[in-house]
């Protein structure tokens, strides 16, 4: 409670009357550490008047100097607003005696004003019963929290808070197992200012005692400073003042995992059944992170499982890896990683193409770092070392002076400090025994210590998208020959011929650029036009290579004999002596202005249709049409009128099929665009032709040619070709 004194000052003390009722020595003291009340059961048990307690400083007349440190480290935490229950030595009017005290922060208009403390000796069976009670209690209701608990996080927090608490340990941590050689600090409660980041990970075979609880599997016991500076001269102190220390392994079948430390103020002594007590919070606690372990294992599994599914997945749908990788890397954060970067060799050097972050701010950051401080080549260890060697390297701690080592400059520190590393791994990126890539992943504070599992999981990662991203150069590589051959061999316009208007729309798959589609015009010395279109089955450099032989036998035959029969016949011979194993379609016109007429031959292809100024669309169906590389067969010829004014498109199948209809569909639609024709010039109305007709989700090459008879224009001559 608030009162004010005589001369109007704010003064806290508590409710006289609760407390003057207590058997228990009760003491109120604020924060700085003076007495402000006492109960008679106090003044009793230490042998002073309240006259000579009230306004006392506790460390000079309840405490020895070695005592001092422990009180003052309570104190603190108390002041902060948490409750604290343990042991502490104080002077009684017996002498130094341990007490049991029990410590609750006291508030005056919601802000924590000092302390009330109940004090009982360690003495007589009574108070061993209630001990003993207390703890059977505390023990209950942590192994509780335990049972329920469904993350290591949660344990860690139970055991150096709860359990601490259940123990009257000021200072509690937990540290586990990360490998057979290593202990990470996992969570602490009290210490020294720094102590988290200082004993992130330490060896177990270090003189520590944490490492040899684990070593000897033995449960340490060390009371007082001169013993703990003794035997660990290196340990820093967790507080001032005398202290003991109480180091229990974590094991599982006598498998360790880890190791309990507790921090008691004073030179303590623990007998049997305290041991025991801390044998039984330490089993407890080992149970719960032992399964809370392996169902975190079986759902990383699982996780990583996903992920490689998803990757594989990513990796297999798109030929821009640079894109793929972006979104792979992307998947790996933040489960796996904070940070993931892959780089790509190119001259020698790497160069960043995917960059993804936990925290979407800092993957600018991370792409500012990369193009200011770029990795040196030379580095012994790092993403150019592991270019060079195709080994992986693993870096389960990142310590800051690692970072400050590898830092330019103090700007330099300040980003990497800023990504926040912790444990980093590098995987090369390699196939067909070369390495061009590299994949960094990178955790920060709160995230994963990678270890030996997560290595290999990276490397079967960096495996899977190496391949892929050797298929995509592998593809993109060929696609470009076979794109260069097509645009080889195709024309790159087509003749300009008076009395004729021609046009060609031609349009690859959006999968590939190259394709077995080709066509040609070709005018005769006695004014009659060729024209032919023909489809080579499959892709790519093969389809394409065989397209470019096609349509220059095509040329060579037309030139010695340019009838239909004949140009036919001398592609089965072609097919015939050189056994070519490409499936071919051909359609093959000749248009012959002074007969007005046109003759078509087929092999296999669709058959073209023919537009008339008036009516319907007709096709130019032929009754025999056997296709080239199918063993050869007769054919039939075709002969129509064809006037001014008249128009044949040729097309190739890309135009009109569509997946799960039957091609009559196709080109009953082709038939009704093509009166969009009439009119207009043919290279304006075969877009928006096509347009109509295709099928945008189709996988197949279009190409459609449309010839159609002009008046000539005065004066020109017939035989030009532009």
């Amino acid at each position: 409670m608030v009162v004010r004194d005589a001369g109007g000052e704010r003064t806290w003390r508590p409710d006289i009357g609760l407390l003057d009722g207590l058997t228990v020595a009760a003491l109120a003291i604020d924060r700085s550490g003076s007495v402000i009340y006492s109960n008679g059961a106090a003044q009793a048990l230490f042998g002073q008047p309240a006259a000579m307690l009230r306004h006392a400083d506790v460390r000079a007349v309840l405490l020895e100097e070695p005592d001092r440190g422990g009180f003052d480290e309570v104190l603190r935490r108390v002041s902060s607003g948490a409750a604290w229950t343990g042991d502490l030595p104080m002077v009684s009017a017996g002498g130094r005696q341990t007490m049991t005290t029990s410590w609750s922060p006291a508030y005056a208009d919601g802000a924590v004003v000092g302390a009330l403390v109940l004090v009982e000796p360690v003495t007589g069976a009574d108070a061993r019963v209630r001990t003993l009670t207390n703890r059977l209690r505390r023990l209950a209701a942590v192994t509780t929290e335990l049972l329920v608990a469904e993350s290591v996080d949660e344990v860690t927090k139970i055991v150096t808070e709860r359990m601490a608490d259940a123990a009257g340990a000021t200072v509690g941590s937990l540290s586990l197992l990360v490998d057979d050689e290593t202990l990470a600090l996992v969570g602490v409660r009290g210490g020294r200012e720094g102590v988290a980041s200082r004993w992130a990970t330490y060896p177990v075979a270090a003189n520590t005692p944490a490492g040899e609880a684990v070593r000897t599997r033995q449960t340490l016991v060390l009371r007082g400073r001169e013993e703990i500076h003794r035997r660990f001269p290196e340990l820093e102190s967790a507080a001032e003042g005398e202290r003991s220390l109480v180091c229990l392994p974590l094991r599982v079948g006598g498998r360790p995992i880890g190791v309990m430390s507790l921090s008691f103020p004073g030179r303590r002594h623990f007998d049997t059944a305290e041991l025991e007590f801390f044998w039984l919070l330490a089993d407890s606690s080992a149970q719960a992170i032992d399964r809370l372990q392996a169902l975190a294992e079986a759902a990383d599994q699982q996780a990583k499982l996903r992920f490689l599914a998803s990757a594989s997945a990513e990796l297999s749908a798109n030929l821009d890896y640079e894109v793929t990788l972006q979104q792979v890397a992307q998947l790996a954060v933040p489960w796996f990683a904070d940070w993931c970067a892959i780089a790509l060799e190119q001259d020698g050097l790497l160069r960043t193409v995917a960059v993804a972050h936990a925290d979407p701010d800092k993957v600018a950051l991370a792409w500012d770092l990369n193009r200011r401080f770029p990795p040196d080549p030379g580095a012994a260890q790092g993403s150019y070392a592991v270019l060079r060697s195709g080994q992986s390297e693993l870096m389960p701690e990142v310590p800051d002076q690692l970072l400050t080592a590898a830092a330019v400059d103090e700007e330099h520190l300040r980003i990497l400090r800023g990504l926040n590393f912790r444990s980093a791994m590098q995987v090369p990126l390699k196939a067909r025994n070369q390495v061009f890539g590299v994949v960094t992943w990178v955790t920060g504070e709160d995230g994963r210590r990678f270890s030996d599992a997560d290595l290999a999981f990276g490397e079967d990662l960096g495996r899977r998208a190496a391949v892929a991203i050797d298929n995509a150069q592998l593809h993109t590589e060929l696609r470009q020959v076979a794109v260069r051959l097509q645009r080889a061999v195709l024309p790159d316009e087509l003749p300009t011929l008076p009395g004729w208007e021609v046009a060609v729309r031609y349009l690859p798959a959006g999968r590939t650029d190259a394709s077995g589609d080709f066509y040609e015009v070709v005018p005769l010395q006695d004014g009659r036009l060729v024209a032919f279109v023909g489809d080579v089955m499959g892709r790519g450099v093969q389809a394409t290579s065989a397209m470019a032989q096609m349509r220059a036998a095509v040329r060579t035959l037309v030139a010695v004999d340019p009838e239909p029969q004949a140009v036919l016949n001398g592609l089965d011979r072609l097919f015939e002596r050189f056994a070519l194993e490409q499936l071919v379609t051909l359609v093959y016109l000749v248009f012959d202005p002074d007969r007005e007429r046109v003759e078509v031959a087929n092999a296999g292809h669709p058959a073209p249709l023919i537009l008339r100024p008036t009516g319907d669309p007709e096709p130019l169906a032929t009754t025999q049409t056997m296709l080239f590389g199918a063993g050869g067969g007769r054919r039939s010829l075709l002969t129509q009128q064809f006037g001014v004014g008249d128009t044949v498109l040729a097309f190739t199948d890309g135009l009109v099929e569509r997946r799960g209809e039957d091609i009559d569909r196709g080109t009953d639609r082709l038939g009704f665009a093509c009166r969009a024709l009439r009119g207009e010039p043919l290279a304006v109305g075969l877009v928006r032709l096509v347009d109509a007709v295709r099928d945008p989700r189709s996988d197949d090459d279009v190409a459609i040619l449309a010839i159609r008879r002009a008046l000539p224009v005065s004066g020109a001559d017939p035989q030009a070709q532009g």
